[in-house]
C-alpha cells in the first residue's frame, strides 16, 4: 500500500527528491501509479548517468549545459547528483565558476523552475513567515547573497542567487553534504544597476539598494529568524559588498554559526597554495612577504590567516601582518593615507607612497603575489619579470574570478618568468608547454574548502566557525597534493578526486571542533565513519 504521506503518480514524478525518471521499477510503477506515466522501458541510474552525458556532449557552450543541468536538478535531484560525482572535474566549472558567471548574468532571461527563497525588503517584520514556507524543517545550510559584489561582475541583483544555488550544489557533489538540509537564500534590498532596473523581464525589485540602518535592521532579522526556524543552521555569507561583509562576519561570527566564504574560504584556499608552494621552494612561512594586488574584504581575509598562520609559527602577530601588504586602485597601502577603512588598516605600513605596483615589488621584495582586484591583466610582463628578478621561484595567485578577470593567464607567468612561477589562479587555465616542459597550473578554488567546512560544520552540529578551523583546513588540503603533482607545478589535489580531498579536509576540522568543544554532539569512536554514515550518495531508494 502506498504511503500517504508521500506523493504518488503525476505528483511523483514531479517531485525532484523522490523522483526516479525512467529509474522507477515496473513494481514501483505499479504501486505508485506511474503505469503510462513513463515510457515503458525501465533504465538503471548508471544508464541515466550515461544519457545525460550524451545529451550534454551534443551542446554548443557551457551555458547551455549549465541549464540543462538545472532543469535535471529541478526535475530529478538523485539523476543530477550522479551526474556531478560521475565527474567532478568536468562538471564544476560548468555548475560553478567560471560558467555561473555568465548564468547570473544571464538570470533574468533564461529564469525557469525556481529554487531556494527570495526574501524582499519589501517583507521587512515577516521574514520569519518567508522561512515558514520552505519546506524542509531541518535546514543545516544556508548560503545567503544580497547580489551586490557576484564574483568579479558587481551588482547582479536577483540575478546573484545562482551562486547560492551553485554553491550549495557543491556541498553535496564534493563532500556529501545532503541536499535536504541546504537552503539558497537571495536577500533582495534592491540594485543599483541601471541597466537591470529598465529590463523588462527583471524578476528583482526596482528600487535602489537599501543602506545604512534599514538594511542592517533587515539582515538582523533574517538572522534571527534563521536562527529560531533553524537552530542547527551554518549561515554562509556570499558575494556581499566589502563595506557590508566585513562588519556582518564581525557581528555575528561569535553568535552564531557562520562563516563569510569570499573571506575565511578564500583565505584558506590560498593559504593552502602557499603551504604546497613551500614545499616546491624549500621554504619557511616566516620568511615569506605576499603582496596583494586589491585591498577589499579577499586581500584583507588573505592576508589575515596567512598573519594568523605566520603567528602559529612563532611570529609575532603585528609583525606577521606587516609581512602581508596591499595594494588598490590608489597605491601601497601606508599608514600616511587617510582613505583607509578600518579594516585595512591593520595592514598598513610605514612607508612613502607608492603608485605603481612594479615599482611596489621592488621596494618590498615579495616572495609572492597575489590578486584579488578583479580587474584583470595586472600581471603584466614587467610585474612577473620583477618577481623573478628577486625569487628562484617567485608565488604567482591571480585569483580574480571569473577567467575574463584573472590578473594574467597561466601561459603569460610560465613564459614571462621562464618557468620559474609557481602558480594558480582562481579559475582553471588548460596546462602549458614551455621549451619541452608542461606545466599543469593549479586552481585555487574555494571548492577545496567550504564543502569541507560543510560536512565537518553537519557531523558534528558545530556551534561556530573559528579562523583557526580554517587554518586546519588549509594544511589538509596542502598534505594531499603528491611529489608527482609538485614537479608539474600543480599545488592543489586534482579535482577529478574532489570528494576523497574534501572528506580528508573534513575530517580534519572535525577533529578540531571535537577537540575544542565547538560540537553539539558526542565525538564518535570512529570519525571517518561517522562521516560517512552521514553522508549522501546519490542512489535511488524504494519508495
Amino acid at each position: 500500500m502506498s504511503n500517504p504521506l508521500k506523493p504518488s503518480g503525476y505528483d511523483l514524478i514531479h517531485n525532484p527528491r523522490l523522483n526516479h525518471g525512467s529509474a522507477f521499477t515496473q513494481a514501483e510503477r505499479e504501486k505508485h501509479h506511474l503505469e503510462g506515466l513513463l515510457p515503458p522501458g525501465v533504465s538503471s541510474l548508471e544508464l541515466q548517468v550515461a544519457r545525460t552525458h550524451a545529451e550534454l556532449s551534443h551542446l554548443d557552450n557551457d551555458l547551455q549545459k549549465y541549464l540543462l543541468l538545472s532543469d535535471l536538478q529541478a526535475r530529478n535531484e538523485t539523476l543530477f547528483y550522479a551526474v556531478l560525482m560521475s565527474d567532478p572535474a568536468t562538471f564544476m566549472p560548468v555548475v560553478y565558476t567560471p560558467t555561473v558567471g555568465e548564468a547570473c548574468q544571464k538570470f533574468n532571461h533564461v529564469f525557469r523552475a525556481t529554487r531556494g527563497l527570495y526574501i524582499p525588503i519589501s517583507a521587512r517584520g515577516r521574514v520569519n513567515e518567508l522561512l515558514a514556507n520552505w519546506p524542509e524543517k531541518d535546514v543545516r545550510f544556508i548560503v545567503v547573497t544580497d547580489g551586490e559584489r557576484i564574483l568579479g561582475l558587481g551588482d547582479l541583483g536577483v540575478g546573484g542567487m545562482g551562486i547560492p544555488i551553485g554553491k550549495l550544489a557543491l556541498y553535496t557533489a564534493c563532500a556529501g553534504v545532503p541536499p535536504q538540509h541546504c537552503l539558497p537564500v537571495m536577500l533582495d534590498v534592491g540594485t543599483n544597476n541601471a541597466t537591470l532596473v529598465d529590463d523588462p523581464l527583471y524578476l528583482g525589485l526596482r528600487q535602489d539598494r537599501v543602506r545604512g540602518d534599514d538594511y542592517h535592521a533587515f539582515v538582523n532579522e533574517f538572522v534571527q529568524a534563521v536562527q529560531a526556524a533553524y537552530p542547527k543552521c551554518c549561515i554562509q555569507w556570499e558575494d556581499f559588498a566589502n563595506f557590508n561583509a566585513v562588519p556582518l562576519l564581525a557581528r555575528f561570527k561569535d553568535k552564531t554559526c557562520t562563516y563569510n566564504d569570499d573571506i575565511q574560504g578564500t583565505a584558506a584556499v590560498a593559504l593552502a597554495g602557499i603551504y604546497a608552494a613551500l614545499r616546491i621552494s624549500k621554504q619557511k612561512l616566516t620568511d615569506q612577504r605576499f603582496l596583494f594586488l586589491g585591498g577589499g574584504s579577499a586581500a584583507t581575509g588573505i592576508a589575515e590567516l596567512i598573519s594568523q598562520a605566520m603567528a602559529i609559527e612563532g611570529m609575532d602577530i603585528n609583525t606577521a601582518r606587516k609581512r602581508n601588504n596591499l595594494f588598490d586602485v590608489n597605491g601601497l597601502l601606508v599608514s600616511s593615507r587617510t582613505d583607509l577603512a578600518d579594516f585595512q588598516k591593520v595592514f598598513a605600513i610605514d612607508h612613502q607612497p607608492v603608485s605603481s605596483f612594479s615599482d611596489a615589488i621592488e621596494a618590498l621584495k615579495p616572495t609572492g603575489i597575489i590578486g584579488v582586484s578583479t580587474v584583470p591583466k595586472l600581471f603584466n610582463q614587467r610585474v612577473i619579470e620583477a618577481m623573478s628578478a628577486i625569487n628562484e621561484r617567485p608565488i604567482i595567485f591571480p585569483y580574480s574570478n571569473p577567467t575574463s578577470r584573472s590578473e594574467c593567464t597561466a601561459e603569460e607567468a610560465y613564459r614571462w618568468s621562464k618557468g620559474k612561477a609557481i602558480f594558480a589562479s582562481g579559475s582553471p587555465f588548460a596546462p602549458v608547454e614551455l621549451e619541452g616542459t608542461t606545466f599543469v597550473p593549479g586552481q585555487g578554488n574555494n571548492v577545496y574548502i567550504f564543502p569541507a567546512m560543510g560536512m565537518a560544520v553537519f557531523a558534528t552540529e558545530a556551534t561556530r566557525v573559528t579562523d583557526e578551523m580554517f587554518i586546519v583546513a588549509a594544511k589538509a588540503v596542502a598534505e594531499q597534493v603528491s611529489d608527482e603533482s609538485l614537479e608539474k607545478g600543480l599545488i592543489y589535489p586534482p579535482q577529478s578526486k574532489i570528494y576523497e580531498a574534501s572528506m580528508h579536509v573534513a575530517a580534519s576540522v572535525a577533529e578540531y571542533i571535537f577537540d575544542h568543544n565547538l560540537a553539539r554532539i558526542e565525538k564518535p569512536q570512529n570519525l571517518i565513519e561517522h562521516m560517512k554514515a552521514a553522508a549522501y550518495s546519490p542512489s535511488y531508494t524504494e519508495l
